[in-house]
């Protein structure tokens, strides 16, 4: 497990905490690379990271506490906690706004979010951002991943609890199960232990840009350690937290396989509660595998998609699965008439191809407006990336015809069809 995450850390594209546990039983538990490149400050298991969007499975819990406790019902309507709701939000339920299945338009893809997000911003009015927006859809009938639905929670909470979320969580949430090293992360405190978060830069890692904390809010506005996100998943998963019925209810999932502030999916045959998350300066993945009791978590203070694969080869290790690294990997040399037969373009879904070309007898992908990745052969039909872990391979007909290509990145496996 330790190489795994080195062969990332070696890349320059890992920096952060990793922590696996099954049963309680902690398998690794280790920081890497700096928590603060400045001085060289090193992560370790008890470094606080911002969460992003894992933060959503707090407010998930939060909202049907209070339903335990009487005060609303997943299933009521918005308006009956929001008197003034806009008229087109009157078919929405808290169910809605769980499951990203209300309609209202994702704030942070507004034209004007690069302008608010650096301001101090009353929930009251991120909420109003939208309020004046059409519905994308009939509430109910998609999916729509939509962090003005969890913001717009947030904000029910306070109204109906008469605490801050920041409050409400700490109380309700984080002391019960001793987590004294998570909270509201604030660009003002002064906040012992916590990471300083990094993007990539051409010339190596660089202060990632700002947000203010109000912002994201009860989408993704906590911070926290790998020691007590272990704590929080024992805690959720443990019953110490929610009753049975109430944590069916956040694992059961609606549609496009989310249920209630957590994914629930199929990874290898085996059943996975998840969720993941990005914002300035860290991206996070906090996974459990509930036959085998596994805890998989990977918190990085520095950009990419590297929280997200670690976590998932990890989940493969702990599970006794062999996990081939990229340095691992042998290149071959195939005839430049192999490589021409896959030069083409591949579609996704409309607007998104991936093409490939051949370029000084190498393979180059291109997929969208991303810059151009080389990929290096292992058989006649299976090439690798180095610059990111991923694998793509090539299907043929009975004829020996390309017709499609399959890109396997983390736990993600996606089949293109060629044009």
């Amino acid at each position: 497990m330790d190489a795994i995450v080195r062969s990332y850390v070696d890349d320059k594209t890992f920096m952060g905490a990793v922590l696996v546990a099954r049963d309680g039983n902690v398998l690794l538990s280790r920081g890497y690379g700096q928590a603060n490149l400045e001085w060289q400050i090193p992560n370790t298991p008890t470094t606080k990271f911002r969460l992003g969007s894992l933060t959503k499975q707090f407010t998930a819990a939060a909202v049907l506490l209070l339903e335990e406790r009487g005060k609303l019902k997943i299933d009521d309507l918005v308006k009956v906690h929001m008197p003034d709701a806009p008229a087109a939000w009157g078919g929405i339920t808290i169910f809605h706004l769980l499951t990203h299945t209300s309609g209202i338009p994702n704030f942070t893809a507004l034209p004007e979010y690069r302008q608010m997000q650096v301001f101090d911003t009353p929930v009251v009015e991120i909420v109003a951002k939208t309020r004046d927006k059409p519905l994308e859809f009939v509430p109910g009938d998609r999916m729509n991943y939509s962090n003005s639905g969890y913001v717009l929670l947030g904000y029910l909470i306070e109204q109906i609890s008469g605490q801050s979320y920041a409050q409400f969580v700490t109380e309700n949430l984080f002391a019960p199960l001793g987590m004294t090293d998570s909270g509201y992360d604030s660009n003002a405190s002064v906040i012992a232990r916590r990471a300083s978060g990094y993007a990539p830069g051409a010339n190596g890692p660089v202060n990632a840009g700002f947000i203010h904390m109000s912002i994201p809010h009860a989408a993704g506005a906590l911070y926290s350690t790998a020691e007590d996100l272990l704590r929080w998943e024992q805690g959720l998963f443990g019953g110490k937290i929610l009753s049975a019925a109430s944590l069916r209810k956040m694992t059961t999932p609606f549609k496009n396989g989310y249920a209630l502030g957590l994914a629930v999916t199929t990874v290898d045959g085996r059943q996975r509660i998840s969720h993941n998350g990005g914002i300035e300066g860290f991206n996070t993945a906090l996974d459990y595998y509930p036959e085998s009791k596994i805890v998989v978590l990977a918190l990085s203070n520095l950009n990419g998609p590297a929280a997200d694969q670690i976590a998932a080869q990890l989940g493969k290790s702990a599970h006794g699965e062999a996990v081939v690294l990229t340095s691992e990997r042998k290149e071959i040399t195939l005839p430049p008439q192999v490589l021409e037969r896959y030069a083409g373009s591949y579609v996704f879904r409309p607007g998104l191809d991936m093409v490939v070309t051949v370029e000084d007898g190498r393979l180059m992908t291109q997929l969208g407006p991303q810059p151009k990745v080389p990929i290096f052969p292992e058989s006649a039909t299976s090439f690798f990336a180095r610059v990111v872990n991923a694998q793509i391979e090539f299907k043929l007909d009975a004829a020996g015809k390309v017709t499609a290509l399959v890109l396997r990145q983390g736990p993600a496996s996606l089949e293109a069809p060629r044009k």
